[in-house]
């Protein structure tokens, strides 16, 4: 399927939501946060994981996340990247704007009955 203008705006939207979320449950590398995103929507939403470091930088630069270098034996030096207490709030207040608006959209275009 072709990608839709509307299917770029929609990721690029829910981008820090995704990433926030995931961090959420516990810190993780860029390769393990584009992992996950693609495999819990079922392969709607991928990023390549080149493509998430900016958005991960950018949150770093906000004070939403933390990132530290990891380096473990036979494997090569990862960044790792958990939620800051102002990340969590923010998680907070992504996900109740979420909720609202797909409750409105729903109620609107009636999408969960599709």
């Amino acid at each position: 399927m072709a990608t839709t203008s509307l299917e770029r705006e929609l990721k690029r939207g829910s981008t820090e939501v995704l990433i926030l979320a995931l961090l959420d449950e516990r810190q993780r590398h860029g390769y393990d946060i584009s992992r996950l995103i693609d495999k819990r929507s079922g392969g709607t939403i991928t990023f390549h994981t080149a493509s998430l470091y900016p958005t991960l930088y950018r949150l770093e630069d906000k004070g939403l996340i933390e990132g530290r270098w990891v380096e473990r034996a036979g494997q090569r030096r990862r960044r790792y990247y958990r939620l800051t207490p102002a990340g969590r709030k923010m998680l907070f207040e992504q996900r109740t704007i979420w909720e609202t608006f797909f409750l409105a959209l729903d109620r609107v275009a009636r999408i969960s009955h599709a």
